[in-house]
């Protein structure tokens, strides 16, 4: 099956203009700006991108992010008090069940819900309807089960957001994005096989990814993209994380993707290579393309969802469709 002629092909394509089109909604000054503290709410990929948003913003903008679980808000015993917060739920179809109820709750109790999804018929976005601001990532729906211009597009509106809280982030980066997603799809071939990815790939049982803050959220839905399109045991880890017992389960027969920030290893991941070495595991360093952190996890991140959707299409495996698996989720 050549992955060129997906549906998740197609869209992973799309992302260099759908990043260069984003624009926040034209009435939203009053509900986006500043303030010290924010709770996010998202599942899956969307889930994932809240933690690229954790990281960004506390390190950034200096302010405080608080993850919502929505087993604790729906089963809540008591009021919680949430009156002048501001809760960001993503959800990239609008439509996930357990994101509007918990949504829908935590409004009742006096949160101000700004809505991050790629929906643009309201009349099917039922999250839109219930917030206070809905952030429309792109008109261009997305129909393959695996969340891939969403993602890119979520981790962008969090960049978008820090530079609106006047983070001290290059501003020239943020206008190169675009153009440096356009090439390193254009150069996914060559630096597939020069990495050797696939060799590596098919030569693992158990796959794992380990990256440091906004590389977390990385390594977690590159695990993620792995499991849904080419069905593999993979999983996503920080590198303090993976030193603090998962990497006892990886041997020789795995395969670990290290995920660097920049061209110099920090000293965590040099403890995870080096404990990988002692237990003979099989590694590969995936140093940071143009750009520099935290936008590079951008250009990582897509580079990665394109092996996963090579790898899935070597394995016969359709990525667009994969069985079992729906676009949108309703856990209640």
């Amino acid at each position: 099956m050549d992955y060129k002629k997906t549906s998740t092909y197609s869209d992973i394509l799309e992302i260099p203009k759908l990043i260069k089109d984003f624009k926040f909604p034209s009435n939203s000054t009053k509900e986006l700006k500043y303030t010290d503290e924010v709770f996010l709410l998202g599942r899956g990929s969307s889930g994932n991108a809240t933690i690229f948003a954790k990281y960004l913003w506390e390190i950034y903008c200096g302010v405080i992010v608080n993850f919502i679980h929505p087993h604790s808000i729906l089963n809540a015993q008591k009021k919680l008090n949430f009156k002048h917060r501001t809760v960001w739920s993503f959800s990239q179809s609008g439509r996930s069940t357990d994101i509007i109820a918990c949504s829908k709750k935590l409004k009742n109790w006096g949160a101000k819900i700004i809505a991050v999804t790629n929906e643009p018929n309201i009349s099917q976005n039922n999250l839109a309807k219930i917030s206070d601001c809905h952030i429309l990532l792109s008109n261009s729906k997305e129909i393959p089960v695996a969340a891939t211009k969403s993602f890119e597009l979520q981790l962008y509106c969090a960049l978008k957001t820090a530079f609106l809280w006047k983070a001290k982030l290059n501003k020239k980066e943020l206008a190169n994005i675009s153009t440096n997603c356009e090439k390193i799809i254009e150069d996914f071939e060559k630096i597939y096989r020069k990495e050797n990815i696939g060799h590596l790939l098919n030569n693992s049982s158990l796959i794992g990814f380990v990256g440091r803050g906004a590389f977390n959220a990385v390594a977690e839905d590159s695990a993620l993209k792995f499991r849904e399109m080419s069905f593999r045991h993979s999983f996503g880890y920080s590198a303090a994380e993976f030193l603090h017992g998962p990497i006892g389960s990886y041997g020789n027969k795995d395969i670990v993707f290290i995920l660097s920030s920049n061209g110099k290893l920090t000293e965590d991941l040099i403890k995870v290579i080096y404990k990988l070495k002692e237990r003979k595991t099989p590694y590969k360093v995936i140093y940071p393309f143009a750009s520099i952190y935290p936008f590079n996890a951008i250009l990582t991140d897509i580079f990665l969802k394109l092996c996963a959707l090579k790898h899935a299409c070597e394995r016969g495996i359709n990525p667009d469709s994969p069985k079992g698996l729906s676009k949108v989720t309703k856990t209640i």
